[in-house]
This record gives structure tokens, C-alpha cells and sequence, in this order.
């Protein structure tokens, strides 16, 4: 467990588990709790089934925090919507593998925009689809769920598919976070952890512990911490 003591993970949380009746006041309690950026699961009903938020979220929550905004694209065509994410207050953009007509193209155009960019693959996508592209790359999110929804299981069949990412970054881009998301708790927080990332999105863990915010954060980053020392 060596690697895992000397590695400091940082914590994404997600606002699709945020109550919105409270959203501004919730993101500012994240932001004294020691999170390191807020992830925004931005969906449209046609790449995932499911319908979240636009760019009208992100703007609501650029003047109420310094924190960087990292927009997850599970939509059609996300090039189309880029510039209104970013003139909303985004701060990096991740973008699927999976029905992206030209990857590259986009990641291109992230790059114009001046703005880190990650590419995100589902569980049942092999980390080898991402080797051409990882040169060009500030992140790879290894889905750990099906995206769509928030509250599922972590999928421990993903643990593998981490590793061999790990990998891969090592030997090809060593300057480039690897970020997991889906069913992250203090459970299997230490376990992807342990397998290599660097990032961890974190919803239902956070937003629903029975003793707020700030302590789901503290308990996520205990485990963390003495899985390192064990």
C-alpha cells in the first residue's frame, strides 16, 4: 500500500445527488469540507436515459464558489455545446468514447477553448479504446456504473480495467489523472483507490449521510487515509 500512503486523492463531488432547494448552500458547505472540485453530470436524455441540468446550473453556481467546475458531457453531440458551458463558468470538460463520431476532433476543440479535457469510458468499454488518444489527454474517468443514474453499486468487475489504465498512464502519460466514478463510498473508495486513481466522484456517499456534508466527506477521506496505513 505504499503508492496508495504517498498519493493524495482528491475528492469530485456531484451535484446530481445535491438537493436543488438548497444547491448554493450545499456547494459552499463542500467547499469548507476540503472538496477539490465540483463534478456536474450534465445529461440529455438520448446518450444516457436520463435528463439532468444545462448550462443555466452552472452559471447559478460560478459566483458562489472558487472551485473548479468539471462538466461530465453524457449527451449527443457535446461540440455543439461547449461554448455555453464554458461562457457558463466551466472549468474542464470530460467527453465519452462511446458515440463520439470524431474524439479527436472534439478533444481538438476542448484544447481551442483553452480548457483541460478528459475522455470518460463505460464499464464495458476496454481501457485499449483510450491508447491513441491518452498523449492528448489531462484525465481519464473510468465509469464504475452505468452512467444514467446516481445511487448504483459500484461495479467491482471495473477494479481490473482500472489498473490496467494505471498502466497505461504511467507509461504514456504520466501527467494525467485518472478520475472514477459511480458507487463511490467509504467502502469502495479505498478499493479503487488502491487500483490507481487519483480522482474520486462522489454523490449519494456525500449529499445523503445522515450527518450532512461535511462529515460524508470526512468519512470518505478516513477510509481513504487508513486503508493507506494498513
Amino acid at each position: 500500500m505504499e503508492e496508495l500512503r504517498n498519493r493524495r486523492v482528491k475528492l469530485a463531488p456531484s451535484i446530481l445527488s445535491a438537493d436543488f432547494a438548497r444547491l448554493g448552500d450545499q456547494v459552499s458547505q463542500l467547499e469548507k469540507a476540503g472538496a477539490d472540485r465540483i463534478h456536474v453530470d450534465v445529461m440529455d436524455g438520448h446518450f444516457v436515459p436520463n435528463i439532468s441540468f444545462g448550462a443555466a446550473i452552472v452559471q447559478s453556481i460560478r459566483p458562489i464558489t472558487s472551485l473548479p467546475l468539471e462538466i461530465h458531457l453524457m449527451i449527443s453531440d457535446p461540440n455543439f455545446f461547449l461554448e455555453q458551458f464554458l461562457e457558463a463558468g466551466g472549468d474542464s470538460f470530460l467527453v465519452h468514447w462511446e458515440g463520439n463520431n470524431n474524439l479527436y476532433r472534439t478533444i481538438r476543440k476542448i484544447k481551442e477553448l483553452e480548457k483541460p479535457v478528459g475522455v470518460v469510458i463505460n464499464p464495458a468499454t476496454p481501457a485499449a479504446v483510450s491508447e491513441e488518444i491518452l498523449p492528448e489527454v489531462n484525465l481519464v474517468l473510468v465509469m464504475t456504473i452505468n452512467p444514467g443514474f446516481g445511487g448504483q453499486r459500484f461495479l467491482e468487475m471495473t477494479l481490473p480495467k482500472i489498473r490496467q489504465m494505471r498502466q497505461m498512464i504511467a507509461q504514456v502519460n504520466p501527467n494525467c489523472e485518472l478520475e472514477l466514478d459511480g458507487g463511490i463510498d467509504p467502502t469502495t473508495a479505498p478499493m479503487g483507490v488502491a487500483a490507481g486513481a487519483d480522482v474520486l466522484v462522489v454523490g449519494s456517499a456525500i449529499f445523503d449521510h445522515a450527518d450532512g456534508l461535511a462529515v460524508g466527506m470526512k468519512s470518505l477521506q478516513q477510509a481513504i487515509n487508513q486503508a493507506g496505513t494498513s
